[in-house]
């Protein structure tokens, strides 16, 4: 089941992608995957849905942009505002 290894990566992209700040911050991680990309896109979806549940994200959801095409990419990464310190 290669989705659960994809999935993964995403993950580690995400974690990437908000260093050096905590991946729990992470609150949505968004995929365009394509119609010919070679990917289930429902167990691609259980796979990451089920992965940003767990430590170190915790509470981020997965959103999956379906395209035409065999366009498989990490789209964004958003993170929780921190918002201003008083």
């Amino acid at each position: 089941m290669h989705e659960l290894g994809l999935a993964l990566e995403v993950c580690r992209l995400a974690a990437d992608a908000v260093y050096p700040a905590d991946p729990a911050q992470v609150v949505a991680v968004a995929v365009v995957l394509g119609d010919q990309a070679g990917v289930e896109p429902s167990n691609f979806e259980f796979c990451l849905e089920a992965l940003l549940g767990q430590p170190p994200f915790g509470r981020a959801t997965a959103s999956i942009m379906r395209v035409p095409g065999d366009e498989f990419r990490l789209d964004y990464v958003e993170v929780e505002d921190a918002g201003s310190p008083d």
